[in-house]
């Protein structure tokens, strides 16, 4: 399932839907459709099924109205499986940050691509720090190429064990953390928390300036 539903919608109808059968996580806040549309994708997903959409960032962190609640059990159900943090600038339409959530029904079994077993990802989710990535095409708008979605890309399908290549933790960049470690960090699941800084590696250029 993919979508890119309406971000920080406001005027969702709430009061009509105070008591619906989807909101098995917690109720959504009167003031934002955030986690009423994630709750929706699940209530629909099928029982191996994979969810992949697109929210603000504040989705990752916010603890207003009860969100941080209905967070903190979406993980403790281990339905997280990957969290991308996105760089800015990306939208014609809006400035604001965005990331994509990936929710699975099932981490223990399930087909990839091709068919291919996927591994066992139980009480594990992945985190990605995409915010360097991309390039600016013009003054206020930015762009991923084909390499950063490929790497992007790459690296869940290496985690997930059905793409090519081994998966490998990079510094800055992705990391896997347990159910364990999000709960350390509140529930709140922003990739910058857990990948930590990028690792220095000097050019030859610069061994050689530092040699002289």
């Amino acid at each position: 399932m993919l979508a890119n539903p309406p971000f920080n919608d406001s005027d969702w109808g709430d009061q009509r839907v105070r008591d619906d059968v989807r909101w098995r996580y917690g109720a959504p806040p009167v003031g934002n459709a955030n986690f009423s549309w994630v709750q929706h994708f699940l209530h629909h997903l099928a029982p191996a099924g994979l969810a992949g959409f697109v929210l603000a960032n504040g989705s990752m962190s916010s603890q207003q109205s009860g969100e941080g609640d209905i967070r903190r059990a979406i993980v403790e159900a281990d339905l997280v499986d990957c969290m991308v943090a996105l760089p800015g600038q990306l939208f014609y339409s809006t400035q604001i940050p965005v990331c994509l959530w990936f929710l699975s029904r099932d981490k223990k079994n399930g087909l990839g691509g091709r068919g291919k077993r996927m591994r066992n990802r139980r009480r594990e989710s992945l985190f990605i720090d995409a915010r360097k990535l991309g390039s600016m095409i013009d003054r206020v708008h930015r762009e991923l190429g084909v390499e950063d979605i490929g790497r992007i890309s790459d690296t869940y399908h290496r985690w997930r064990g059905d793409g090519a290549g081994r998966y490998e933790d990079v510094p800055g960049f992705c990391r896997c953390a347990t159910t364990e470690e999000i709960a350390a960090h509140q529930f709140v699941v922003t990739p910058g928390r857990y990948v930590g800084s990028a690792m220095w590696r000097p050019r030859h250029d610069d061994i050689q300036h530092l040699l002289r």
